[in-house]
């Protein structure tokens, strides 16, 4: 990429050293603050009692109240939520962990369940050993929680997996072919998360419909699509997200899956940005078919979901071959297992499903109406701050959209969005996202092919947090940054970073994630849905 292609901020151009652009300028202090027994049947039973339906009919972001969010406090305690961080002029702050979205921080209340039950580990299903029917028995019952968290009809399979993305592409696998052997039809936005998007235009006939600059153009666009297909080659499936990561805004999911079942076609809902911050349920909505991930629901110990529709799943092709899918292995041919067995190859993942099964109680053992007020008046301050701020624009997907979850995108123009997010770390001790989030299509269609900066909050942040952001993005528009970057290999590092590696961390340095726009190095790794 050249020098030239880098926006640069208005009356001050950055040096170049060695064909790279350099921002160098005084040292100054940075903005800094502090951080300032149920049985899990019951909670449960209670959450699904309290589910909403997601049809919410006011926008959080009309609200014009910017009052601080200082005394806010978390609603559950996080691992990791006291660590202190250094920055780039010597002195140390806690960490604003405002990257929630892309991998949240283990509950307490998980990590002392996985403390609690690694003693206990051992082989599970077909090991004779005492241990080994705890560690099955562990696994099934967080295979049931997880489900009931959900509101899983009682016919419908909890498949264990690793993430959202690789639920998503087990389903892309089952999706009944046409009647004349041709892949079955998918309908998908271009609103989507890549996960869920690139499965279904690999394994499946897909159709990538543009969204409407509204809510209501894009559900009369939706009907209209799947009318139109149901006369001659109907949709089998529409993909849809919960939530966007990119602006936390979401379509009203009952009436699109009402408007899909009316035309044949079966629902599945990416959930990785809506099942860590609303109760969601597929009993009460319909939805077909449910994924998401442990690592954005307080649960980073490598495990996700598929929940859904039995007769598919049943029927189709067995996501991995191996060991623990199959009945009988004979050299002609394999006799397959039917259920979740099918789809879960290999030794599973008993630590990640027990530690996502205990996210799910403590998240069901809140107020489903305190996280949402939570949320909410972090995410106004978010908006309402970012928005005073000249030059700095919050990124919108739909004029009226409702209920948007905790995640607000923003730029500031004149600065790349990696050196914005290499600031906020390295002067700030903020973390945020930066780039295109594994959603090209819609950055794209937006306007901000160069990216963007993401900040994301959940039931562990505090209101100090966002304040600091705040102040910190103010700071740059106002002063600029106050250290040295450069980019180097399409990635903004500090010029001769001064931090240090955690102690004990075994680390030589650090890796520089901050990507410069448009460079080639520049795509959505390393996020993983």
């Amino acid at each position: 990429m050249s020098a030239s292609a880098k926006p640069r901020l208005a009356g001050r151009q950055p040096s170049l050293r060695g064909g790279v652009p350099r921002v160098t300028t005084r040292p100054r202090a940075p903005a800094c603050g502090k951080r300032g027994g149920t049985s899990p049947r019951t909670v449960l039973e209670d959450a699904m009692s309290a589910t909403t339906t997601l049809t919410a009919t006011t926008s959080t972001d009309d609200a014009t109240d910017d009052a601080t969010v200082s005394d806010v406090a978390p609603l559950r305690p996080v691992v990791g939520g006291g660590t202190f961080v250094p920055l780039v002029d010597g002195t140390r702050v806690s960490y604003a962990n405002l990257d929630v979205a892309a991998s949240a921080p283990a509950l307490q209340a998980v990590a002392d369940r996985v403390t609690q039950v690694l003693p206990l580990y051992a082989s599970v299903h077909r090991g004779a050993g005492y241990l080994s029917q705890v560690s099955t028995a562990l696994y099934e019952t967080a295979r049931r929680t997880i489900g009931a968290f959900v509101g899983a009809r009682e016919d419908d399979l909890t498949i264990v997996t690793r993430n959202t993305t690789d639920s998503l592409n087990l389903l892309a696998g089952c999706v009944p072919a046409q009647p004349d052997g041709e892949p079955g039809r998918v309908l998908v936005l271009d609103v989507e998360h890549h996960a869920n998007l690139l499965p279904w235009q690999r394994g499946a006939d897909a159709t990538v419909l543009t969204g409407g600059s509204t809510v209501a153009e894009t559900l009369t666009q939706i009907r209209e699509e799947l009318a139109d297909a149901a006369a001659h080659r109907p949709f089998a499936l529409l993909a849809l997200t919960g939530a966007s990561n990119v602006t936390g805004e979401s379509l009203p999911v009952d009436e699109i899956v009402a408007v899909a079942h009316e035309f044949g076609a079966r629902v599945v809902l990416d959930g990785a940005q809506l099942v860590p911050h609303r109760r969601i349920s597929l009993q009460s909505t319909g939805v077909d078919y449910l994924a998401f991930s442990g690592h954005k629901t307080y649960a980073p110990f490598g495990a996700g979901v598929l929940v859904g529709r039995r007769d598919w799943l049943d029927a189709g092709t067995p996501y991995l071959a191996g060991g623990g899918a199959v009945r009988r292995v004979r050299v002609a041919g394999t006799d397959w297992h039917e259920g979740p067995a099918r789809h879960e190859a290999g030794s599973p993942n008993v630590i990640g499903a027990v530690a996502l099964a205990a996210a799910c109680e403590e998240l069901a053992a809140l107020d489903a109406a305190d996280v949402v007020a939570h949320e909410n008046a972090l995410r106004r301050r978010l908006v309402s701050g970012l928005e005073a701020i000249e030059r700095v624009e919050v990124v919108r997907v739909w004029a009226d959209a409702v209920d948007p979850v905790g995640v607000v995108t923003f730029t500031v123009a004149g600065y790349d969005p990696g050196l914005v997010a290499a600031y906020l770390s390295a002067e700030h001790g903020i973390g945020v996202r930066d780039g295109r989030f594994c959603a090209h299509p819609l950055l794209g269609r937006l306007g901000f092919d160069a990216g963007a900066v993401r900040a994301s909050v959940g039931v562990g942040t505090a209101g100090e947090e966002v304040e600091r952001l705040v102040a910190a993005v103010d700071s740059l528009v106002a002063d600029g940054p106050q250290a040295g970057y450069d980019v180097v290999d399409g990635l903004w590092v500090v010029t001769d970073d001064p931090r240090p590696v955690p102690e004990g961390s075994g680390l030589a340095g650090l890796l520089a994630t901050a990507a410069l726009g448009f460079d080639e190095a520049f795509g959505c790794l390393p996020e993983e849905s």
